[in-house]
């Protein structure tokens, strides 16, 4: 699936024919004259004037938006009517620099509009607009309305209504309660200028100029300042994305657990890449709250350490090598085993048909050296070119780096892109066909994703199965904000049968030796919660054992202000039931502005 920056790029090249590909039609009062912004927004998601003219608009510009493709300004009346339930602002879309300023006073006449960002394929709402406008200024200099302010009292705790089911599950007809639900109360107030006081950041900045904040700083809170996303009906209603309406040099540059202080304020837009934001034309000054990347403890004598940790589309061209090395030798303190997810091929994202990658990987092993680690070694299986998803040509795939000085690596050939690691029984012990091997590369399961690597280790005299997975993504899935409630997961069914088939694959491990010691671990791109992780855990064959630790410290990625487990490490019985394990979220990347991967490594240690 594409990147989210190259989903960005193709956003701005079509969003100038908004109101061509991404506007809804609907149904529309016989007539539409001259009329107000409450009349236009309605009570509903979506405007019963759409496709319609309307005439003489009046409003009080309050922000004026001249960068990207999705150029116009905001319009607010001053004089509400009663109903909290319909907004008293509009976005005007010029498609050119607009020549209006806030605190014009304007009228309006143009085509009312249902911008979907994303396009109807997305499952977004819409933003409603006036389109194709002509614009009369009748005076300059008048105050802006006053900000509504966005707060833990004003915001309901109640995240969103259910979407009528004789409509897909959509909520765009249903009458907005603003006073029930969040999603309704942050519609009830598109397009209208809106303020947050003293927020604290749950969502770093972004390459993109934009942040997370929480007007409920005691919703699920993480001990390091973030918000825990924990279950499928709590989805953190405080939360609101920021970004600046004016130059973004001055945005502030910001951690999780940092704060806005004083007044955040602007008009409140919907976007593709997050749902509802505040475009702030007022920002509050930064405060920071001291956070610090993690440290782990180091593994005792008789203690095996084994991590995963995503390195984000590492190739031999990144810049990230000695920061990677630096974490692994000093916030990871060199685990044994270390399973690496999206390594790159040595000519990372260049898609012509190199799949090797041990100019990545031994380039990485010598950052690690020169950083004052072991020298590991590694073990991989070379994807078939362009079959394993991810960035085109890249050809991604799992890698185990070991330190030969703590374990030994169990080399059995037959392992190879195609062939299916098998398990037998061996003196009365489990032992795979191929070690390293990928597990059942051929499955439909593995269309377009990246295939499970295999292999064993020895410990002590002792033999530890491990298993790197990197299940497929959460692409295509519609978001929290969506006009679907609930929203579809539909990369779950691809997910949900690749963790069908790794369980059976460790059930034939301990079909064939009932204490064997498994280890299966990487990005399961799925929560502690999610049915993923049920069916990988099915019947007692595996447990994640991030959830031996405290709620509030179960997280490894932070998206949209939720911070959420998508790592994990789990383990068979043997090993949860054993001589004792410790487990550890690193929070070395997902919290901060300046990460080298998305992702938090996690690190298991025990006795085997």
């Amino acid at each position: 699936m594409p990147s989210k920056s190259s989903a960005r790029l193709a956003a701005l090249t079509v969003a100038a024919v908004c109101s061509a590909a991404s506007t809804v039609a609907l149904t529309a009062p016989a007539h539409a004259d001259t009329v107000r912004i409450h009349d236009i927004q309605g009570a509903t998601r979506t405007s019963a004037y759409a496709g319609q003219k309307v005439t003489d608009v009046a409003g009080i510009v309050t922000g004026v938006r001249t960068y990207g493709s999705s150029k116009g300004f905001w319009i607010q009346d001053p004089n509400p009517d009663d109903d909290p339930a319909t907004s008293e602002g509009v976005f005007v879309y010029t498609s050119s620099t607009p020549k209006v300023a806030v605190g014009d006073s304007v009228t309006v006449t143009g085509t009312v509009s249902e911008y979907v960002p994303g396009g109807t394929s997305s499952g977004n709402q819409s933003v409603t607009e006036i389109t194709k406008p002509v614009i009369t200024t009748v005076s300059t200099g008048n105050a802006v309305p006053a900000p509504t302010v966005i707060d833990a009292r004003s915001v309901p705790a109640r995240y969103t209504p259910a979407g009528d089911t004789a409509a897909n599950g959509s909520v765009n007809g249903l009458t907005l309660q603003p006073k029930k639900y969040a999603l309704d109360y942050y519609e009830s107030l598109e397009g209208m200028n809106v303020q947050v006081a003293n927020a604290r950041v749950v969502t770093g900045t972004d390459p993109y100029t934009e942040l997370w904040v929480t007007v409920k700083p005691h919703e699920n809170p993480t001990r390091r300042g973030g918000t825990l996303y924990g279950s499928y009906d709590d989805q953190n209603t405080g939360r609101l994305q920021i970004q600046s309406l004016g130059a973004t040099a001055d945005f502030p540059v910001a951690n999780v657990g940092d704060s806005l202080t004083g007044t955040t304020a602007g008009p409140m837009d919907y976007n593709q890449f997050g749902g509802y934001t505040l475009v702030a034309n007022q920002i509050g000054a930064l405060k920071s709250g001291g956070l610090q990347r993690e440290t782990t403890r180091k593994q005792s004598h008789g203690e095996l350490a084994v991590a995963t940790y995503n390195v984000e589309n590492l190739d031999p061209t990144d810049n990230t090598f000695a920061q990677h090395a630096s974490a692994i030798v000093n916030n990871l303190k060199s685990p044994d085993i270390v399973s690496l997810e999206e390594i790159q091929d040595n000519n990372g994202a260049k898609d012509d048909g190199t799949v090797a990658a041990d100019v990545t990987v031994n380039k990485l092993i010598d950052a690690i050296v020169a950083a004052g680690g072991p020298r590991y070694e590694w073990r991989g299986i070379d994807p078939v070119n362009d079959q394993d998803g991810g960035e085109p040509g890249g050809n991604i795939r799992q890698v185990f780096l070991f330190n030969p000085e703590r374990v030994s690596f169990t080399d059995r050939a037959g392992g190879d892109s195609t062939t299916a690691v098998g398990v037998t029984k061996v003196h009365g012990k489990a032992q795979l066909t191929a070690s390293p091997g990928r597990v059942a590369p051929a499955d439909s399961a593995w269309t377009d994703s990246r295939k499970p690597l295999a292999a064993e280790f020895v410990f002590h005299g002792k033999t530890v199965f491990v298993i790197g997975n990197h299940l497929n993504s959460k692409g295509g899935d519609q978001g929290l904000t969506a006009a679907y409630q609930p929203p579809a997961r539909s990369s779950e069914t691809q997910r949900h049968a690749q963790a069908t088939v790794v369980n059976a694959f460790v059930k034939d491990i301990l079909h064939a030796q009932k204490n064997a010691e498994v280890v299966t671990l990487g990005d399961m791109n799925d929560f502690e919660f999610s049915g993923t992780t049920k069916i990988l855990e099915g019947d007692g064959a595996l447990w994640s054992a991030i959830k031996s630790l405290p709620r509030s410290e179960r997280y490894t990625y932070d998206y949209q202000g939720n911070q959420q487990v998508l790592d994990q490490i789990l383990i068979s019985p043997s090993i949860r039931r054993g001589r004792g394990f410790d487990y550890d979220s690193v929070h070395i990347n997902s919290e901060f502005h300046d990460q080298i991967s998305d992702h938090d490594p996690q690190v298991l240690r025990f006795r085997p």
